[in-house]
């Protein structure tokens, strides 16, 4: 398996990064490893490295839907992961609500120098 990172990093070793996913706890398409968040988006394997991430939150999209008994929204849940500068690194889909919490709270615990909810400046969801 070939790992892309998102951000330019020292060099790391495939074996090691290949090693870490292995044995990294899987929610949905993400894998928290030791050292590195990974996720996967078709058919690519991302990394980001915990400590080159400032800022993480939730960003549920509301996509409205026809439903045999009225109109009605599904609720599609993502993980946003920022780097400097609140820059957007990633938006990662996620399985349900209770997946996207389970997943912030073992984010808050790995990741605890990051800032966790969404910037001031970006615009409410609608």
């Amino acid at each position: 398996m070939h790992f892309y990172p998102l951000i330019d990093d020292v060099q790391v070793d495939e074996k090691q990064l290949d090693s870490e996913y292995k044995t990294a706890r899987e929610i949905g398409k993400v894998k928290l490893g030791e050292l590195r968040l990974f996720f996967r988006a078709g058919l690519k394997t991302y990394y980001i490295p915990y400590h080159s991430i400032h800022r993480m939150f939730r960003r549920v999209l509301a996509v409205p839907a026809k439903l045999c008994c009225g109109k009605g929204d599904f609720e599609i849940e993502n993980l946003v992961v920022c780097g400097e500068n609140d820059q957007e690194l990633a938006q990662i889909q996620l399985p349900g609500k209770k997946a996207a919490q389970i997943l912030m709270d073992e984010l808050k615990q790995r990741v605890p120098e990051a800032e966790f909810g969404r910037p001031q400046q970006a615009p409410a969801a609608q």
